[in-house]
């Protein structure tokens, strides 16, 4: 056994057992799958305690390094790919399409999986107790607290609304503000936007893009009184709206007294150093519902979608809408909930935009 404790190192043996272990395993010594020694092994060969081995494990374990199988001992489950910073990775594109995924931009999963295992562990039968309809409290306040220190969107958690992905969001939008207002949508836009209006009977003008989102004639023209729209990086085209651009939609919504709905999926993955504005943010008149996802910035099985609505329709909502059970599972609300909390989520959107930046020369 190669593993030394050094009693006039400085350091607890745990920590030192840890260091070491840890050492391997990035370097490969130890690689994907490998068995670590048993705790009693580990501590007759080192001489230290059987507790000790176990702090040390359990630290490695927290952090992703290894993970504890029933019955069968310690393995590894670090995969370099996990861990790479933003100046060792690139980003593939596809024509027309934005910046794809890649293994270097997923969520690691070991992250996932130590924090589903701490929410079993730390929430026990209450993930299996009916959240709020609009959401898990504990969800809403993360989602808040996050909205508010990552892009100054002020808004309290009871305006804040969980469901299973955009499109079900969309249809509750549409039962919200009515299908015979008219929305309008980019053109071209993501086609299931037009899919879920018209299947809720909303009629859909679609206004042509131009270089810094719609051109003002087809605002001027359309009769709509609902403008959804993909201020950043708008798919297909990637189109990014200039702040101009963006005041120019809220102007359109206060003389029409109508809404406009900003679906920013993909807005936390900007190369920029700082979030863009939210056309919600910039809004003083309350005319705008934001609308995201954790399937782009966590793991596309994550059908979980949040809206934030304005206050002076959360009286409306309650009367029309407050009757829908909340749609996402109470175990994944509670999963996001720590990602959020324990800053887990903002150091891997921070990571990928590194791996953007680093990718465009920036």
């Amino acid at each position: 056994m190669k593993y030394h404790i050094r009693q006039d190192a400085g350091k607890p043996a745990y920590l030192q057992l840890y260091e070491q272990l840890r050492r391997d395993i990035v370097a490969g010594v130890l690689p994907l799958n490998a068995k670590l020694p048993s705790k009693r092994l580990l501590a007759e060969e080192t001489g230290v305690s059987v507790i000790t081995v176990e702090h040390a494990y359990a630290i490695l374990c927290d952090e992703g390094y290894i993970e504890a199988r029933q019955r069968s001992g310690y393995y590894v489950i670090y995969r370099e790919r996990d861990f790479l910073t933003g100046s060792e990775a690139a980003v593939v594109t596809a024509p027309g399409a934005g910046p794809l995924r890649t293994d270097r931009e997923e969520f690691p999963f070991p992250q996932i999986a130590r924090t589903m295992r701490k929410v079993l562990a730390d929430y026990g039968e209450n993930i299996l107790v009916k959240s709020h309809d609009h959401g898990c409290v504990q969800l809403r306040m993360a989602i808040a607290a996050y909205l508010a220190r990552s892009c100054g969107i002020s808004a309290l958690p009871e305006q804040i609304v969980i469901g299973s992905g955009a499109e079900y969001l969309y249809s509750l939008i549409v039962q919200l503000l009515g299908s015979e207002c008219g929305f309008a949508l980019e053109d071209p836009s993501y086609e299931k936007i037009r899919q879920v209006y018209r299947a809720n009977g909303a009629a859909c003008d679609l206004l042509a893009l131009g270089a810094d989102g719609i051109r003002t004639a087809e605002l001027e023209r359309t009769s709509a009184k609902v403008l959804h729209i993909t201020p950043f990086n708008s798919f297909p085209s990637g189109i990014t709206a200039s702040v101009s651009k963006r005041q120019e939609y809220l102007r359109w919504a206060d003389r029409r007294q109508g809404w406009i709905i900003e679906d920013n999926y993909d807005s936390e993955l900007t190369v920029s150093r700082k979030n863009e504005d939210t056309v919600f943010s910039l809004s003083a008149n309350g005319r705008v519902i934001y609308l995201n996802t954790f399937s782009r910035t966590v793991a596309p099985s994550i059908r979980v979608g949040y809206m934030v609505l304005p206050e002076r329709l959360l009286e409306p909502y309650r009367e029309k809408l407050d009757f829908y059970s909340c749609t996402v599972p109470v175990f994944e609300q509670y999963v996001l909930t720590e990602l959020l909390n324990s800053g887990d989520f903002e150091r891997h959107i921070n990571r990928v935009r590194r791996v953007r930046r680093k990718a465009k020369g920036q």
